[in-house]
């Protein structure tokens, strides 16, 4: 049974892994930056919690998420005459170069660069048994760092967003999600504390690599200054022991200055949006409400199959999976707040319901 479903989740890799090549991001590229062209730096914050007491009010599932981002971000300025020499000079990024040599393109062609830390922690319905059970998924916790590389470019009148990300982390007890949960659940909500940790799966290194492209498509005249509407459609894949993965979807968007992100940010697996935000003096309000969907073919999902290379409790996951979602987004100056509602299809055969989580994030920019 274990080695049958191994088999299984490593078969997936090969389809998956060509889906990445056949979308052909292009990191780094071998291109100088223009002649004559002023870039300015930004810098963003992001704080990004995802958690079911903001959906089914009780744990289970995916109960929470915690992402903090760092980015760095690049755009040309129209007008040259304040730029310094320095800016002048190169376009890169200052954290990609500091890399090294072999970082020189890229940085010259990446738009962001992202620093990332993350922990996810999964439950099965009933916490307060501390007996394995067998018909639910796993306790299972993530903790991981990363690093983004984000491109924007132009094609016609439609913008390209192209994002490659790299988490590096450990599933198990070394997680800390056990603990996590403990202390929130005994300090800060006065929830019933989980007693079925016992039973999570085992420690293992995870690798997890994402690609991604987004399309921005303007639905109505580019520079109209009233309510805009837009859709951004997406394609994606994951490789790893952690998620092997096809994805694809889109979101609808209503609002005000729609080109100030690409959808807010999510936790992987989800729709992404972007760590970044580009606030505009003379506009310094923006909002937007969004709908959207995604579905996804999974090969590998380790807090459903267990642990790749020991014995450990599993289920038997579902292959296809959807995420429906909607929310809005706030921008005020340098200030972005969004919130998200998730409703996301079954996982594993026997899930009693769905799941529903809600997602705040919180970024700054300077």
């Amino acid at each position: 049974m274990i080695h049958s479903k191994r088999c299984l989740r490593w078969q997936g890799v090969y389809w998956i892994w060509g889906l990445v090549l056949v979308l052909g991001w292009e990191f780094p590229a071998q291109a100088q930056t223009p002649a004559g062209k002023c870039y300015q730096r930004n810098y963003t914050i992001n704080f990004l919690a995802e958690n079911d007491l903001w959906g089914s009010g009780s744990d289970k599932h995916f109960t929470h998420g915690t992402r903090l981002s760092f980015v760095e971000s690049r755009r040309e300025v129209e007008d040259t005459r304040s730029c310094s020499p320095e800016q002048m000079e190169s376009g890169g990024l200052d954290f990609v170069r500091t890399l090294g040599p072999a970082w020189k393109d890229a940085s010259t062609q990446t738009s962001q660069v992202s620093f990332i830390l993350g922990q996810n922690i999964f439950t099965p319905e009933d916490i307060s048994n501390p007996n394995l059970i067998v018909n639910d998924r796993p306790y299972a916790g993530w903790l991981y760092i990363g690093v983004g590389l984000i491109k924007r470019h132009k094609s016609g009148n439609i913008w390209i967003f192209d994002t490659l990300e790299l988490d590096l982390g450990i599933v198990g007890p070394e997680s800390y999600a056990e603990d996590i949960q403990t202390w929130w659940h005994e300090n800060v909500s006065n929830s019933p504390l989980p007693q079925g940790w016992g039973n999570q799966l085992k420690n293992e290194p995870g690798i997890l690599l994402n690609v991604e492209r987004k399309w921005r498509m303007e639905l109505t005249p580019i520079d109209y200054e009233g309510i805009q509407l837009d859709f951004l459609p997406n394609v994606g894949a994951a490789l790893g022991n952690v998620y092997t993965y096809g994805s694809a979807g889109g979101m609808f968007r209503l609002g005000v200055n729609l080109p100030v992100d690409y959808g807010p940010p999510r936790i992987r697996p989800g729709a992404q949006g972007s760590d970044f935000f580009q606030y505009d003096k003379k506009k310094p309000v923006s909002w937007y409400v969004y709908a959207g969907v995604e579905g996804r073919v999974l090969a590998t999902n380790i807090f459903l199959d267990g642990n790749t290379f020991a014995d450990s409790h599993s289920v038997d996951k579902k292959y296809f999976v959807g995420d429906f979602h909607g929310g809005f987004v706030l921008v005020i100056y340098h200030v972005r707040l969004a919130f998200s509602q998730v409703f996301r299809t079954s996982e594993f055969d026997g899930q009693k319901e769905l799941s529903e989580f809600g997602s705040i994030n919180l970024s700054v920019a300077w």
